[in-house]
């Protein structure tokens, strides 16, 4: 059994012509051959689908033993006229129901663990799976469908939706909220104490987190990720929305819905955030501000002040993408100019000193 096979359930063997109308696709070249996965060009063998969806993968064609490509239809003109083709409008939106096709999700069979602690008043849907050494809270309810991995626990009242999937070691503090078909990554911890405290008489006082988190229908949280319980209120993330790993929202952020943020982007206190932002690895937001809908934060940049909807914004601090471009474009052009200045300063020193009289 292949690493592909064991993370999603024994892989299904469709023909091209099969893969074709599944994906919406235009065969080119022999439609009964058989594939049975889907792998990078430079990696795939003579039973699976090469996918071409970038050109700067072209580079890997000619040496590639894939059986047949998956190819964006604007690189399809680039392949050679002997390869097998599925071409799509855009490979990558091809993946998700053909992956689904192609390597079925073996679940988890229901059932309760004999090591698993169920706590007095928890409320078991059907067909419920939870695993080794599992904790489910008092007064917790499970929706229908559910998987709860190995060490997972469900804090006090705490509720799950239906279909979601807990892997091992999620925590869900008390009275933390899921909506229906969550996924949340190993390691990750909802509820948890957001980082309030208050200096009085020398020392730090802490202040208690008494609000909840509620996370809407169809998020997928990554592992390790960390989402705090308000202070007062709710940190509340919308439906939709899908977090990398290693993300951190404080205590009162609300997330908009259909949202994706990449890995080690933090998010801090208070900070309201409009739907389906966008924001690239180590973004980050301070505390009380707001961004708007459809707003774009690139790769590390740190947003200091309220975004407008649709904005895109870059840099330490943020400001906008093209302004932001324009002042990198001319801090590569400073060494010249510096050199120059130094020119011009010598020369009108020169003048100055009556050694030049040009």
């Amino acid at each position: 059994m292949t690493e592909r096979e064991l993370a999603g359930g024994p892989a299904v063997t469709l023909t091209v012509a099969e893969v074709a109308r599944l994906v919406g696709g235009v065969v080119r070249g022999d439609g009964a051959l058989p594939v049975s996965g889907v792998a990078p060009l430079d990696e795939a063998g003579p039973h699976e689908l090469g996918l071409l969806a970038s050109r700067r993968y072209l580079k890997h064609l000619a040496a590639s033993r894939a059986g047949a490509v998956l190819v964006s239809e604007a690189l399809a003109s680039r392949t050679p006229p002997d390869r097998t083709l599925v071409v799509v409008p855009r490979a990558h939106e091809a993946l998700p129901p053909l992956l689904a096709r192609l390597y079925p999700w073996r679940r988890t069979r229901p059932g309760v663990h004999s090591t698993a602690v169920i706590e007095r008043g928890v409320d078991l849907g059907e067909d419920v799976s939870i695993g080794p050494y599992a904790v489910i809270g008092e007064d917790a309810v499970v929706g229908d469908g559910c998987a709860i991995g190995a060490h997972s626990v469900v804090g006090r009242g705490a509720k799950v939706g239906r279909g979601c999937t807990l892997h091992p070691h999620v925590v869900l503090y008390p009275g933390t909220v899921v909506g229906d078909r969550v996924v949340i990554h190993s390691g990750a911890r909802l509820g948890v104490d957001g980082f309030g405290y208050v200096f009085v008489d020398g020392r730090y006082r802490k202040i208690p987190q008494v609000g909840g988190c509620v996370v809407g229908d169809d998020v997928e949280i990554g592992a390790n990720t960390t989402i705090d319980r308000g202070s007062i209120g709710d940190t509340r993330v919308g439906e939709g929305t899908k977090l990398d790993n290693l993300v951190h929202l404080a205590h009162n952020v609300r997330l908009g819905a259909h949202s994706v943020l990449a890995a080690l982007v933090g998010i801090a206190g208070s900070a309201r955030v409009g739907a389906r932002a966008m924001m690239g690895g180590q973004a980050g937001v301070r505390d009380h501000v707001e961004l708007g809908r459809d707003v774009r934060v690139a790769a590390a940049t740190k947003v200091l002040r309220d975004v407008p909807d649709g904005e895109t914004v870059s840099g330490n601090p943020a400001r906008p993408n093209r302004r932001y471009l324009r002042v990198r474009a001319l801090t590569e052009k400073l060494p010249e100019i510096y050199r120059r200045l130094k020119e011009v300063e010598k020369t009108l020193a020169e003048v100055v000193s009556g050694r030049r009289d040009d």
